[in-house]
């Protein structure tokens, strides 16, 4: 049978309240006592109940973290750094996997609600209005990663994506390039899609470049979506000489799309991608990407999380990180 509060009670020759004041770190207890405790702990094996502890304090020390695609090297660098600063604070991590599917998104939701966690950090994809109702009836705090809701009402921790896509494709303008293909994730996502598809637009607007929709090409962020990309602009009458991904996954398809044809990467292609993973690094030519702060982006938004439920003061909820271009081998 499991050892109980008042095993260990009866063990140390103490009342029930010294020992949850000792479990719990109370500092009003002797040393001598709470030696005797300790040892009465030690010799029974005793292991608080989370759950008790949790209805008693009304909160459980745990985070409800909601992930696209548990597989993911974007991803799995974000949850890391979620991770790190949640052992810091001594928060424990239930880490969920939604396939980025709307209506699975809602229900664990609500399924971490049920599970009395103490916040919720969920993780890319679009926010809907269902997933705002949710948020909003949420009786804790909810923190976005790497993502937003159009309103910009939540707390979240994202870079600056339209200007990091202008950025990139103001780098390719300015190495010669007017004709500049780019592989979009869906115009519905909110920060692969529609954002990264503003920053490309208004860097063209800016050069004067007139728009050109045979160059946008609709990806779903995988490597046979990049070589599929490829396939499109090959057969373009009007070619073109560079291609920005919005992700470092379909930036690799593109390179190998490109290497597949017999061409080049970067004297018949330049290919910029975007992310900075460690994927950027695996290919060759290695690629010219974004520096999105994958890690930090996860740390923040965890650090964040643990100020809301503790309500420390938060001077700003909406947090921009710097990004930068990394300029390597798939651009000249």
């Amino acid at each position: 049978m499991n050892t109980t509060i008042y095993d260990v009670a009866r063990e140390a020759g103490v009342s029930m309240a010294t020992v949850s004041r000792v479990v719990n770190g109370n500092p009003n207890v002797k040393p001598t006592t709470r030696k005797k405790v300790l040892e009465a702990i030690e010799r029974l094996g005793y292991r608080p109940n989370a759950v008790a502890r949790g209805l008693a304090s009304k909160r459980t020390t745990t985070v409800g973290v909601i992930i696209p695609d548990i597989s993911s090297i974007f991803f799995s660098e974000l949850a890391r750094g979620i991770e790190d600063i949640a052992t810091m604070y001594k928060y424990n991590i239930i880490l969920c996997n939604s396939d980025q599917n709307k209506d699975k998104e809602i229900h664990l939701i609500n399924t971490l609600l049920e599970k009395q966690v103490d916040g919720i950090v969920f993780m890319g994809g679009e926010i809907t209005d269902e997933h705002a109702e949710q948020f909003k009836r949420s009786p804790v705090p909810v923190v976005l990663a790497a993502t937003l809701d159009s309103e910009k009402s939540f707390p979240s921790v994202n870079i600056d994506y339209t200007k990091a896509a202008e950025d990139v494709i103001q780098f390719l303008i300015d190495k010669g390039h007017e004709r500049i293909g780019m592989l979009s994730g869906s115009l519905e996502d909110p920060i692969n899609g529609y954002q990264k598809f503003a920053g490309y637009r208004n860097a063209l607007e800016k050069n004067k470049i007139e728009f050109d929709e045979d160059l946008i090409v609709i990806g779903d962020y995988s490597y046979d979506s990049g070589i599929e990309a490829m396939d499109s602009f090959v057969e373009l009458e009007k070619k073109p000489t560079a291609i920005f991904a919005s992700n470092d996954e379909m930036a690799l398809g593109v390179i190998h799309g490109i290497q597949d044809k017999g061409l080049h990467v970067p004297e018949d292609y330049e290919v910029v991608g975007f992310d900075n993973t460690r994927l950027a690094t695996m290919v060759r030519p290695t690629l010219s990407t974004v520096v999105q702060p994958l890690y930090d982006i996860g740390a923040v938004s965890m650090r964040l999380l643990t100020k809301l439920m503790n309500k420390e003061e938060v001077s700003e909820s909406t947090v921009t990180l710097p990004h930068r271009i990394e300029s390597r081998d798939s651009t000249k």
